[in-house]
């Protein structure tokens, strides 16, 4: 996958996800690059796109843990139920060393959840999950983390 159409489905799912939970249930999406030569932003779509590099170790929060160990196959994700704030509530692996993050800076996740429409939220999710297992973004990790 391109990392145009990588865009163009995260537009598409999180319009589909704010629909159906009645009001924005991420309003921060970035697509990172992490690897052994560093890290970069190669998309964001948000409302501090010049505070989230510079804030994105303290951000990762309890994500870092499982994201810089990450093993995972496109798809793959995870949550922080407790994370407030400008810390981020959910990690998406798009491609080698490339990962989604997702993030609501004024709500947790725990707090979203509660709400019962977050359940028909997931499925748009779930379906980005599922394109990106089938056809991961595929960039060179050396170039575009350098």
């Amino acid at each position: 996958m391109t990392l145009e159409l990588a865009n163009k489905l995260i537009q598409s799912c999180a319009r589909q996800m704010n629909e159906r939970y009645v009001r924005s249930v991420f309003d921060e999406w970035a697509i990172v690059c992490l690897s052994g030569a560093g890290g970069r932003v190669l998309s964001y779509f948000g409302p501090r796109k010049a505070d989230f590099q510079r804030n994105f170790r303290r951000d990762l929060g309890a994500l870092r843990q499982g994201i810089l160990a990450s093993e995972g196959v496109a798809g793959d994700y995870e949550f922080a139920r407790q994370e407030a704030g400008t810390g981020f509530e959910c990690y998406m692996v798009v491609g080698r060393n490339l990962f989604l993050i997702c993030n609501n800076t004024g709500q947790s996740m725990d707090t979203i959840a509660k709400d019962s429409r977050w359940l028909a939220a997931q499925v748009p999710f779930v379906e980005l999950s599922d394109c990106f297992r089938a056809d991961p973004l595929a960039l060179d990790p050396e170039t575009v983390c350098a």
